[in-house]
């Protein structure tokens, strides 16, 4: 299933770039970081931006990849707004609601959100790495979970304190 998942997210983003890499690259390496939690965490992992970024829709991600995923992906996916600090405000707020088995997509989340961190310093890219240090305490507030995910919040808290340095 991880496979399926890989391959149709890959095929939906289709000419996306991440950087100036592939958007597989993006795709494959929070899909590295969550899979540590187990398949479904890596399959949402593949699926998390599919309907934010493409014109797949929930419905689609249910009947391929069941309820669950679905679920999840629709809590990853950013709510409609006029700019960023609009449409993160709105994921926020939904993500900070969330519980019990859906917690999945907030440790994708943090996965995400820890890629693009690892991404931002190997390509020393400072100023998206500003932006993501600047929206850390909102994000944190609304998607950190007290022992869902650690390890992830551990290194992303160490690239915030290194950078601040």
């Amino acid at each position: 299933m991880k496979e399926k998942a890989r391959e149709f997210a890959i095929e939906r983003h289709g000419k996306q770039k991440y950087g100036d890499s592939p958007y597989s690259v993006h795709l494959d390496e929070v899909a590295s970081i969550a899979s540590e939690f187990g398949d479904a965490a890596a399959i949402i992992a593949y699926l998390h931006d599919v309907v934010e970024d493409t014109d797949t829709t929930i419905l689609e991600i249910e009947s391929l990849f069941g309820a669950l995923v679905s679920q999840c992906v629709a809590i990853l996916t950013d709510e409609p707004g006029s700019n960023r600090k609009e449409r993160k405000a709105k994921t926020y707020e939904k993500m900070s609601k969330v519980s019990g088995e859906l917690e999945l997509a907030l440790i994708v989340k943090a996965a995400d959100r820890l890629a693009n961190f690892r991404a931002c310093v190997a390509q020393k890219n400072n100023s998206l790495l500003s932006m993501y240090k600047r929206e850390h305490p909102v994000f944190k507030e609304a998607v950190y979970r007290s022992n869902l995910c650690e390890s992830i919040w551990q290194e992303m808290e160490g690239i915030v304190n290194a950078q601040q340095a």
